[in-house]
């Protein structure tokens, strides 16, 4: 039975693709088939075969299913800002619509563990009054929640649970990814995350000089993920 995910962030710039390769090489570890979207990426770079994206390419190098590109990262832009701003730029609207389609694709896939990553918070907006958590909801798939670790997350991951859960889906773990190491009462931070957050910590990773998917890998679990598959 295969186990899908759409992974979040508490914001911007909290590692959201750090630790989604990381858990997919984790899963690999276990010998589970594995693949991840990435449905709408701003900041790509043009080269000779077309916009990418360095957070699709990390995704699609620790998928085990041979997918392309464009199975993994459909709508590629080139603007580094919010996607919604990015799309405008180029004449593009944005809306679960057109998003939607390519990811239940790679979902029929079927791999043991996929992952489908978002954008910035839960809430980014998209066209016309909708926001990437509408896709999720579409999806109808379980969250998990990426917590950057700095001053100020608490309120950002309890905010995000409970928009989560509002939206009707499960929060099926989360991971604290420590964005910076000098936070003050780090420990006593974690411990009211565990505390108040109604669903497993799958891991804390700490801030790691190179953060190779190999390496976080190490520092996360998926045995509370494939239970509840």
């Amino acid at each position: 039975m295969s186990a899908a995910f759409f992974i979040a962030g508490t914001d911007t710039d909290v590692g959201k693709t750090t630790v989604a390769a990381g858990l997919l090489c984790a899963a690999r570890r276990r010998g589970l088939s594995t693949a991840a979207g990435k449905p709408v990426a701003s900041g790509c770079v043009a080269g000779p075969d077309g916009l990418r994206n360095s957070d699709a390419l990390a995704l699609l190098a620790q998928c085990s299913l041979p997918l392309a590109y464009q199975d993994v990262n459909p709508l590629a832009l080139e603007p580094a800002i919010a996607p919604h701003l990015a799309a405008r730029e180029v004449g593009l609207t944005l809306e679960v619509a057109g998003l939607l389609p390519p990811m239940q694709q790679l979902l029929a896939r079927r791999a043991d563990f996929s992952l489908i990553e978002g954008a910035g918070g839960w809430r980014v907006p998209l066209s016309g009054g909708e926001h990437l958590s509408d896709l999720a909801i579409a999806l109808g798939l379980p969250v998990i929640l990426v917590v950057g670790v700095r001053l100020g997350c608490i309120n950002h991951a309890l905010l995000s649970a409970e928009a989560i859960a509002c939206d009707g889906l499960p929060l099926a773990g989360w991971v604290a990814n420590v964005v910076d190491p000098a936070t003050s009462r780090l420990e006593d931070n974690l411990r009211t995350l565990e505390e108040q957050l109604a669903a497993p910590c799958l891991g804390c990773v700490p801030r790691l000089a190179e953060a190779r998917a190999e390496d976080v890998a190490g520092y996360l679990q998926l045995e509370p993920l494939l239970r509840a598959r």
